[in-house]
């Protein structure tokens, strides 16, 4: 069930409720009493952290194997070593086009 955020358009109060989507809004303020109380605009508070429950509960049998193979080593299985990178040119020449030797 969601966690709602509240706040009371009299007194200013903010408040939270674990409401299931389908029940109604309170109307009445706890604090004060009035029934001017609107829904707040809130960003979810949560964090999927660890290993996922993606990896283990949603993927196909040949992907959970495959993540499970490079989970276990801490790297993956074949990575291809990148190719190294062309060397300068041996002579580096000044913009007026000479050299600086």
């Amino acid at each position: 069930m969601p966690i709602y955020e509240f706040q009371c358009q009299a007194c200013g109060h903010r408040f939270d409720r674990l409401q299931k989507m389908s029940d109604p809004d309170p109307t009445d303020c706890p604090t004060c009493g009035e029934p001017r109380v609107g829904r707040l605009l809130s960003a979810p508070q949560f964090r999927l952290a660890g290993s996922g429950w993606y990896e283990t509960d949603f993927k196909k049998d040949g992907d959970k194997k495959r993540n499970l193979a490079e989970g276990s080593s801490g790297a993956p299985a074949a990575a291809p070593a990148p190719a190294p990178a062309p060397a300068p040119a041996a002579a580096a020449t000044s913009p007026g086009g000479s050299s600086s030797t």
